[in-house]
């Protein structure tokens, strides 16, 4: 009989994973909410435009999600998004109240959730540890908000603030200005992300 090979796990180790050599429920609660105090600070990093501003939340994003893994890193979103939608002062500029629902910004933030998981998700399968595999990922995260954000953001203008954009104006208020900045954060993440990684090795050689 021909033995069989021994099965690959499909999730590997995170950057936190790595880091920590140790999981339970309360530490994976403390970094869940550290990574809500990431995305929370960084987008107080802002350039105002007139639709949506913007902010550093998506470099926070992508590096939230890949050193959290994909569940810590959604759940790190959901709790940024539930601390805003409460009224602390986490959204751009110090913001936060249940009426940031209405906003034409809103659903980029609700965008943030799967974006995480995935930069998560492709970190679990090891995505994050070369850059430019890692920018390939990061990249494709960062389009996730889009997808939710753009139509939401379209909602809120022409239905319920009856702004009457066609297809090209809301283009140009909710894409057009953040491409070069999204490719910039991922190739920011791109650096770190896999730099982390290599002192994470170093270190660990050092040790043996």
């Amino acid at each position: 009989m021909t033995a069989l090979a021994p099965a690959v796990p499909t999730r590997r180790p995170v950057l936190a994973d790595a880091l920590l050599h140790r999981t339970s429920w309360l530490l994976d609660a403390v970094l869940v909410v550290a990574g809500a105090a990431i995305v929370a600070l960084l987008a107080q990093v802002e350039i105002p435009l007139p639709i949506v501003p913007i902010t550093g939340q998506t470099l926070a994003v992508l590096v939230v999600g890949s050193a959290l893994g994909a569940r810590r890193g959604a759940a790190a979103l959901v709790t940024y998004m539930v601390a805003g939608l409460a009224g602390l002062p986490v959204f751009a500029g110090f913001s936060g109240s249940l009426a940031a629902i209405m906003t034409p910004s809103f659903g980029f933030i609700l965008g943030f959730v799967p974006a995480a998981f995935l930069a998560g998700w492709l970190a679990e399968r090891a995505w994050d540890r070369r850059p430019w595999l890692a920018l390939v990922g990061f990249v494709a995260a960062s389009i996730v908000p889009f997808l939710v954000g753009v139509p939401y953001m379209a909602y809120i203008l022409n239905v319920v603030m009856g702004a009457g954009y066609d297809l090209a104006g809301i283009l140009a208020v909710g894409v057009t200005p953040f491409l070069a900045g999204g490719l910039v954060k991922a190739v920011i993440a791109a650096v770190l992300i896999p730099a982390a990684w290599r002192g994470v090795r170093a270190v660990d050689a050092h040790w043996r």
